[in-house]
């Protein structure tokens, strides 16, 4: 049994616990000599010793709670608090542990052992286009057009991907197709190429 945490009490506890001849204590009738261990009458939740000088008592330790114990509840006739319901609470909710939940449509999180939610927020990766748009349960943005990009840096007109495009009788400009990973983050805008010794008059369609 490990050592009890004494509180050596200077005045007898009455009707409770009290020093009696010497190396006794007295406990609701009992005696109990030096170094009995006893629970005084009336303090379910006191543990004493009796020693040379009477009895000492401490409060009697509590187990410890669950980490992850998000509702205690204390009894007036319990000596300790009582865990009633472990899992996490997340922005006023409560998951049971090991529950995964989507708390917004760019959140996937996870009810640890430990009472902590843990969540992984998702990373949008740039649009193909320079028009995308959030829809309603979708975390990142969509282009709903297909991929496209601005025709000039006044962008004001924007042109298809994947194709040249005339945006004057001489010039032509293509944006990119969208396929190559991490392009589209910092070219938004078509490259244009003027044809040399293009006619006034001369008018492409495409």
């Amino acid at each position: 049994m490990r050592p009890l945490l004494l509180l050596l009490l200077a005045a007898a506890l009455p009707g409770e616990a009290a020093a009696g001849p010497a190396g006794l204590c007295e406990a609701g009738g009992r005696r109990y000599s030096a170094g009995g261990r006893f629970v005084p009458p009336g303090e379910p939740c006191s543990r004493c010793e009796c020693t040379a000088r009477g009895p000492a008592c401490a409060r009697a330790p509590c187990p410890a709670l669950p980490p992850a114990c998000i509702h205690v509840s204390r009894y007036p006739a319990a000596c300790c608090p009582r865990c009633e319901r472990v899992g996490c609470e997340h922005r006023g909710r409560v998951y049971g542990l090991g529950q995964r939940f989507q708390p917004s449509e760019c959140e996937q999180c996870t009810c640890d052992p430990d009472g902590i939610a843990r969540c992984l927020v998702a990373d949008c990766a740039p649009p193909p286009c320079v028009n995308a748009v959030y829809e309603k349960g979708r975390c990142c943005p969509t282009c709903q057009d297909g991929p496209n990009c601005y025709a000039d840096r006044s962008r004001t007109r924007v042109i298809p991907a994947g194709e040249a495009v005339w945006v004057e009788p001489c010039t032509q400009c293509r944006c990119h197709d969208g396929q190559d990973a991490g392009y589209w983050e910092g070219n938004r805008v078509a490259q244009c190429e003027r044809l040399r010794n293009c006619p006034p008059l001369d008018r492409h369609n495409s």
